[in-house]
């Protein structure tokens, strides 16, 4: 389901019934109301004396002659609200739920996430395109973007090669042009939802440091690997895999590294997709305490 696509539509609609009603519908209402309370007024003068009762009347003719269809109200009186959080979710931030478990542990399934929606540049709803530029990913933003195989979906990984990079993760361990990235082992990680303990790790990629984890038990080799573009500048081996980022495209990576699918086995992700950055943990209705920053 297009999200953006449904607001936006909601966006002209409730938009034209609001011009609507400030260009023509409210003029008509007040003529007609006007109409019947001078011909109520008229009657009123047969009158030696006006009561409380006549006066409730013509309050009420005029609240009737005056109120808006239910499809009116229900349409431009919404529509500075939809309007706002339109411009909101499209160039400030938009909120994502964490649907699985391929970031462990620095994202859980059930985080609520904002993402920033101006970061890598303002693009036009719907229509994806970047309007004005900002800077580029970095090595370690973890990133929301449209899955290049499926672009109604979305899914959120961590950069791990720029363009033009070459991002080997062989035997478990991952270097990028040619350095090994640096890793510290920490204590096991319990993982709730597959009910076992897997080797935890700290890394830092570019300037930001994250734990990772590994399952012992998986294999280093990539298995099930997609046909995707650019699929030669991978070269894949009984150990992992090796690929050369191509211009214009990022190489992600889930935190979770052996329950994670990703650029390792669809491919890379063009700029174009790019969603925002995330940054922000705002509700876990199982862990409150989790709300705030992460990296």
């Amino acid at each position: 389901m297009n999200f953006a696509l449904i607001l936006f539509t909601l966006v002209l609609v409730t938009g034209l019934a609001w011009l609507a009603e400030k260009l023509i519908f409210l003029s008509r209402r007040r003529n007609e109301a006007k109409r019947i309370l001078g011909e109520y007024d008229r009657q009123l003068e047969q009158f030696d004396a006006v009561t409380d009762s006549m006066l409730a009347t013509r309050a009420r003719l005029s609240k009737e002659a005056l109120q808006q269809p239910w499809w009116l109200e229900y349409s431009a009186n919404f529509f500075p609200v939809i309007l706002l959080v339109f411009l909101l979710r499209s160039f400030l931030v938009e909120p994502f739920k964490i649907p699985s478990s391929s970031m462990l542990p620095t994202l859980l399934a059930g985080d609520f996430i904002l993402v920033n929606k101006f970061d890598y540049g303002i693009r036009l709803p719907v229509l994806n395109k970047k309007v004005i530029a900002n800077r580029n990913p970095e090595r370690g933003d973890v990133v929301v973007f449209r899955y290049p195989k499926d672009e109604s979906i979305d899914y959120i990984k961590r950069v791990i090669g720029l363009p033009g990079d070459t991002v080997a993760y062989l035997g478990k361990h991952l270097a990028i042009n040619g350095q090994a990235v640096p890793q510290s082992p920490l204590s096991d990680y319990f993982d709730e939802e597959r009910v076992g303990y897997a080797k935890q790790y700290q890394q830092t990629v570019g300037n930001k440091t994250n734990e990772i984890l590994n399952s012992p038990g998986a294999p280093s080799f990539i298995i099930g690997a997609d046909d995707f573009p650019f699929r030669d500048n991978c070269t894949y081996s009984s150990d992992g895999v090796v690929c050369k980022v191509p211009p214009g495209h990022y190489f992600v990576m889930g935190d979770n590294r052996d329950n994670s699918a990703d650029s390792r086995f669809w491919g890379f992700v063009p700029d174009r997709n790019l969603v925002g950055r995330a940054f922000f943990i705002w509700l876990n209705l199982g862990h409150f305490k989790r709300i705030g920053r992460f990296s």
